[in-house]
């Protein structure tokens, strides 16, 4: 049996890795594992007016991050290096001119002006934008002759006028397209760079790519792919189009819209567990049930059949909901790990992490929720939620310099002081908590106190009453 390999071809045009990229390359990803065939990641970098400078090295970082590891790619070579498509032009070019000997492809002189025309003429009388064939019937030789007096040409697919280009996707099933809605692609551009439709069917096949596994916006790019291979003469992969991740609102993620980088993820305080976890949901269920699983145990039950064709919704509050519940999960040392890794500004005391963990441990459901929660216990206050009433405050200041330092003796003490002037107990605990960490809302208060200490606790409310 053929070797799965599998593949994601990112283009560095972005800030970083897009969370639709690490979607589909967990599944990707999963693929090649369950059948013990390799990953690859290849970067599509042909679109040189949108390069983004550091945009390649941030998204093999995100993989890194994300715990998806490829077996080939520009990082670390391969048997089918190079794996960066600008490193690979004279191949492009190579079987460009192979489709025009074979009358596949023909040399295009129209200029930008005459096709921007044609297009407002298209647009004018409704009728779908491609290219009108203009440059389809010139004379092979008379083409040659105007490529050899250096005028500017693009090489186009020549795509048959009648019948259908189909083809079986493993998700979708059998999907089939009129050639004659089918454009004349442009595959070799006139700077030298192939189109991403060339280029992609190209290093699909040299690095034997068997399973093509990318989102549904490319099915519509599919047949010309397709063409492509019969035209080489090529053995065609399997296709898979994954359903692109949406809004609650049901409209396509976009960064205009979402936080949509693997970075941005990683920086609010999600952590790679709960973000494969959650990109595995995003179309397909596990058939044990369960909704908490690694990566491992996909692998034994992962289908692409059973991907779903719905539109997935992208969350956010359910994955906010999963990164908490993998946190809990984390033994104490391991989150102190986590968040020291996560923020360097945390103190490196890890016994007292240690006394404030079980404190927070059931409210926190991002790594940054730890400042929120525990910055008080490393540094006093600079505001406060609410201005504070310094007469209960006062009620609390007065018991706590005498009383035992342990929960149990603190609420005693100030329950009794707070009854004996007629004042609620839980006001004074308010106040208590505004004063001491500046929020009304936090851990479990005097237990909080007791790791606190006594003298920084009194030295806080005396600054304020």
């Amino acid at each position: 049996m053929k070797s799965i390999r599998t593949r994601i071809a990112p283009s560095p045009t972005g800030q970083d890795l897009h969370i639709g990229n690490a979607y589909t390359a967990l599944i990707n990803y999963v693929v090649a594992r369950k059948y013990h065939g390799q990953f690859i990641v290849r970067i599509e970098d042909t679109d040189r007016t949108r390069l983004v400078a550091g945009s390649e090295s941030r998204i093999l970082k995100s993989l890194k991050w994300l715990g998806i590891t490829h077996d080939e790619g520009p990082d670390i070579s391969g048997p089918y290096a190079p794996y960066r498509q600008s490193d690979r032009l004279g191949t492009y070019r190579t079987y460009a001119e192979e489709l025009v000997e074979k009358g596949h492809a023909y040399y295009c002189f129209c200029t930008q002006a005459r096709l921007e025309k044609m297009r407002k003429h298209q647009e004018a009388s409704r009728k779908p934008p491609m290219y009108d064939g203009l440059c389809r019937n010139i004379p092979i030789d008379e083409a040659r002759k105007k490529v050899a007096s250096g005028e500017k040409y693009v090489i186009r697919l020549k795509v048959p006028e009648e019948g259908m280009t189909s083809f079986s996707d493993i998700i979708r099933g059998d999907i089939s397209f009129e050639n004659k809605l089918i454009d004349d692609q442009v595959l070799l551009k006139s700077d030298g760079y192939p189109t991403y439709h060339l280029g992609v069917v190209v290093d699909d096949h040299i690095m034997e790519i068997t399973h093509i596994i990318r989102g549904e916006e490319w099915i519509s790019s599919t047949p010309k792919h397709v063409l492509l291979y019969t035209f080489f003469g090529w053995e065609l992969p399997k296709f898979a189009h994954v359903s692109v991740l949406r809004n609650p609102d049901k409209s396509k993620l976009s960064k205009r819209k979402n936080p949509v980088w693997v970075e941005n993820y990683r920086m609010i305080g999600y952590i790679p567990e709960a973000l494969k976890n959650y990109f595995a949901l995003m179309a397909w269920a596990n058939p044990k049930g369960t909704e908490l699983f690694t990566v491992d145990e996909m692998i034994d039950v992962f289908e692409l059949k059973d991907i779903q064709t719905t539109a997935p919704v992208f969350d956010e509050s359910k994955l906010r909901w999963m990164n908490g519940e993998y946190l809990r999960k984390k033994s104490d040392e391991e989150l102190i790990q986590l968040l020291f890794d996560f923020d360097r500004n945390i103190p490196r005391n890890k016994d007292l992490l240690k006394k404030i963990i079980p404190l927070i441990r059931e409210r926190m459901k991002l790594l940054s929720e730890f400042e929120t929660l525990a910055g008080f216990f490393f540094r006093v206050p600079e505001e406060y939620e609410r201005p504070i009433e310094k007469q209960r405050l006062q009620i609390a200041l007065s018991v706590l310099e005498s009383c035992d330092w342990n929960h149990e003796g603190m609420e005693k003490a100030i329950r009794d002081a707070s009854g004996s002037v007629n004042m609620k107990a839980k006001d004074v605990f308010m106040e208590l908590r505004v004063a001491v960490t500046g929020k009304t809302v936090g851990p479990p208060l005097l237990e909080s106190l007791e790791i606190l200490g006594k003298e920084e606790t009194l030295l806080r409310l005396r600054s304020v009453t």
